[in-house]
């Protein structure tokens, strides 16, 4: 028990609250990314990180690909347990098998997964309502929700209930906060993960697995000019855009055992966005 202003056990804080567990970050491509933050975190916290990447679509996208060996060598320097690894893997997830492959994969490299992180998307190729096409509507459906969810049935299937922690982190978009023009395709896939969270969430409950959604708000990561950032800056409360940390400090809380009780939950990490308020008047 706690005496002369020692705190019990039970209530102080381990710095390091994931040592010994291990972690599939998708998306982790971009040292300017959410992927990347995330997995910088989870090292920083004591786990082992599997980073999955696909470089070629970043080569398609107006901000680039990355050193995918620098991404890796930056989540290395986070790391806190110099016994974690740190491996990465290439998968283009919106081939058939590749969610189950992925997963096979980062099992193959550091054992039982405990932590799923789902933050992969697909940029680009998507249109208005007038505008869209079935291939569009299927390309973002393929990564941005049929591969999620193929990646939580491959979890589920490979997970070891006799390790604590099991979590599930999905990635979903602000399509249910506001309208999100000209990317019906990316919102409807987007939508249909905050929509399945709880159904997820209440089929694995019984093992011990937590499942929750995040929409990370606006974040740079490298698409926004400080131009659109300006004419936005009235909407942001704190007067600044969200950092890839932003999402990341709440998706690696919600791998750790302070978040056991969350579950079923889309949680939004906006900074108080308040896409109601008007351009400021002009004097």
């Amino acid at each position: 028990m706690g005496h002369h202003g020692t705190a019990p056990a039970d209530l102080t804080r381990d710095p390091r609250p994931l040592l010994g567990r291990t972690a599939l970050v998708t998306g982790a491509s971009r040292r300017d990314g959410i992927g990347y933050a995330t997995a910088r975190r989870l090292a920083a916290y004591g786990a082992s990180v599997f980073c999955h990447h696909h470089r070629p679509h970043d080569l398609e996208q107006p901000w680039g690909g990355d050193d995918i060996t620098a991404v890796l060598d930056g989540v290395r320097a986070a790391r806190t347990d110099p016994a974690a690894r740190i491996e990465g893997h290439g998968a283009d997830l919106a081939r058939p098998g590749a969610p189950r492959d992925l997963l096979d994969a980062a099992r193959d490299a550091l054992g039982p997964i405990d932590i799923l992180v789902c933050n992969h998307a697909r940029s680009g190729g998507d249109g208005t309502l007038a505008e869209v096409t079935e291939d569009m509507l299927d390309g973002h459906w393929a990564v941005d929700a049929r591969s999620v969810l193929l990646l939580a049935q491959a979890y589920a299937a490979a997970h070891d209930d006799t390790r604590p922690g099991g979590r599930i982190v999905m990635l979903t978009s602000g399509q249910g906060q506001g309208p999100m023009p000209g990317e019906i395709a990316y919102a409807a896939a987007k939508g249909a993960l905050a929509a399945i969270t709880l159904t997820i969430a209440e089929e694995l409950a019984d093992r011990r697995i937590t499942v929750n959604t995040v929409n990370p708000g606006g974040v740079q990561t490298g698409y926004l000019t400080d131009a659109a950032i300006d004419s936005i800056r009235h909407k942001l409360p704190f007067g600044r855009i969200g950092e890839p940390d932003d999402p990341a400090r709440l998706i690696a809380w919600l791998a750790t055992d302070e978040a056991r009780w969350i579950t079923g939950q889309v949680l939004h990490s906006e900074g108080g966005l308040a896409r109601w308020r008007d351009a400021p008047r002009q004097p």
